[in-house]
């Protein structure tokens, strides 16, 4: 509900589909993290503008980690 848009896992962002100031719809995918051979699509909370957004593709993350905003 607040648009945060946190890691669900440890892994690596094999994908980034948005970036900053980007408007998104609620349900678009924005990014793809991959844990042990499994890939997870993150998915946008709510409609509204991606910020915050300072991630790589490449790049590892940490679960729970703030991946970016929507809003």
């Amino acid at each position: 509900a607040d648009g945060v848009l946190a890691s669900p896992m440890h892994g690596r962002l094999i994908a980034l589909f948005v970036k900053n100031g980007e408007q998104v719809v609620r349900g678009q995918r924005l990014a793809v993290i991959e844990a042990m051979k499994m890939e997870h699509a993150l998915l946008a909370p709510q409609a509204g503008e991606v910020s915050e957004l300072n991630l790589q593709v490449g790049a590892q993350v940490a679960e729970g980690a703030r991946l970016m905003l929507v809003g």
